[in-house]
């Protein structure tokens, strides 16, 4: 019941391969009525069908012979040496070809992202390093963390302990390369593609990238003396300590924004393009009415293969055998069809105490904990949380986790209680259509949630709310030019 779809599709694999009783499609015959319908029909201008019988029958026997024919011609080639003759017939390479001949295989066309360990990888091939310096190219590589920062900090193992943290000397050792040349081929690594990975910091990428596009000598001292300013947006204060304009300060920001803080953005050990969730079930709007479906898409139906257990049980010897391997087989079979109804059972649930969202949106979530849909469905709270871990329902509002149904409820002056996924999304809102240059604050935004929407919310709830949706306090907000 715990198990997510894929997951699912995994294990009904793995029993199929050691199961024999298990089949996936229905072998056994079923008994078809012969009826009329089954019948030739009578053409226009030919016999009757009573008549052409002797007919057919020849020339199904004259088929019949041509078959066999070219059956004994196939078993009578010689496969090595048609094999040999083909190779012996390819083009060689840069002759004219036609047709499909020219396209290359489909696995060549069939592409994925390239990690950046292998963009790397691919520059060092092509650098003049020598022997030593590869190497410790290759080490330096493999410290990356996933932002293609220089990451030589101790990593934890399983008993508790920490490893020691690494230095670039270290790793300079490792590689049989003189210490005093290791930071010299860190700063070439550097410059590779994309510019400022492997930095040991923002700091120090920042001033890599810098110093390599050219920026004037204004920006690169700023990067380096007054970043923790430039995060601030404490323009004031870095103008003051260097002694300019703080218009000229600005114009620095402008340039600086445009570097890049995470060297590795847009590479990724994983193809976004090719993870997608399969929803289990289906909410779909029939009328005045919400119909939920179960998606058997890609899920195999699974059987008992009787004919092959009751050859098998003849076998006195297997008799045991057979009997464990159907008992798991019935097992398997039976457990997909009750989380099948289950999940059903708690999507209704949920569709029933949710209608308004399937209806109006995300702003009508109304606030709905475990216990509710536990006691509606006469199930245990832990049953129902194992049944709406990590499966997805299509809904008209788009596809959803079903836990995402479920959330606390957050008090309102004169209304029924509201959904505190809800509270989100209506200060997500206030803040995408707040003045960038004065950027609200959470009390603010407390102020606005009681006034407008009637939801009485502390400042700290605010704060939370916000950093869960990845948003900035308003200091770091404040849009200057």
């Amino acid at each position: 019941l715990q198990l997510s779809r894929m997951e699912l599709v995994e294990e009904v694999r793995r029993e199929m391969d050691a199961n024999p009783m298990l089949s996936d499609e229905d072998i056994e015959p079923r008994h078809r009525e012969v009826t009329d319908v089954g019948l030739p029909k009578t053409v226009p201008g030919e016999r009757p069908f009573e008549e052409r019988i002797g007919e057919t029958e020849r020339h199904e026997a004259d088929t019949d012979m041509q078959h066999r024919a070219e059956e004994r011609k196939v078993q009578e080639v010689d496969w090595e040496q048609f094999l040999e003759n083909r190779t012996l017939q390819q083009p060689m390479p840069g002759e004219g070809r036609s047709g499909f001949e020219e396209l290359p295989p489909i696995d060549q066309n069939l592409t994925k992202p390239r990690s950046l360990a292998d963009h790397l990888r691919w520059q060092l091939q092509v650098s003049d390093f020598v022997d030593e310096e590869r190497h410790f190219a290759e080490l330096v590589v493999g410290n990356l963390d996933e932002n293609g920062y220089l990451d030589l900090k101790g990593v934890e193992r399983p008993d508790g302990t920490k490893t020691p943290d690494l230095s670039v000397e270290d790793l300079a050792r490792e590689a049989g390369l003189h210490p005093d040349d290791a930071e010299e081929v860190l700063k070439m690594i550097q410059l590779f593609d994309p510019v400022g990975v492997a930095c040991r910091d923002l700091r120090e990428c920042l001033v890599v990238q810098a110093e390599h596009f050219g920026y004037t000598d204004l920006e690169c001292e700023i990067i380096g003396q007054h970043l923790h300013n430039l995060e601030k947006r404490a323009y004031q204060t870095i103008a003051k300590d260097l002694k300019i304009p703080v218009e000229d300060v600005y114009e620095a920001a402008k340039e600086i924004q445009k570097l890049e803080s995470r060297p590795a953005r847009n590479f990724s050990e994983t193809d976004d393009r090719t993870i997608g969730i399969t929803p289990d079930v289906y909410v779909i709007k029939d009328g005045d009415q919400f119909v939920v479906l179960d998606n058997d898409r890609g899920l195999q139906r699974l059987y008992i293969n009787e004919s092959l257990a009751k050859k098998l049980l003849r076998d006195p010897s297997a008799k045991d055998f057979i009997g464990e391997k159907l008992r798991s087989a019935q097992w398997l079979i039976r457990a997909i069809e009750q989380r099948r109804k289950t999940i059903i059972r708690v999507t209704e649930c949920i569709v029933k105490m949710q209608r308004d969202f399937f209806e109006k949106g995300v702003a009508h979530l109304k606030p709905m904990i475990l216990r509710d849909v536990a006691e509606s469905v006469g199930m245990h709270e832990s049953t129902i949380s194992r049944v709406t871990t990590n499966k997805y329902v299509h809904t008209p509002q788009g596809l959803f986790e079903l836990k995402y149904f479920f959330n606390s409820s957050i008090r309102r002056v004169a209304d029924e209680d509201i959904a505190s996924e809800s509270v989100k999304q209506a200060i997500k809102k206030i803040i995408e259509e707040e003045n960038k240059k004065k950027p609200l604050s959470d009390q603010a935004i407390v102020k606005i949630l009681k006034e407008k929407e009637g939801i009485q919310i502390a400042r700290r709830t605010v704060a939370k709310y916000r950093e869960m949706l990845g948003i900035l306090a308003s200091s770091k907000r404040k849009q200057l030019f």
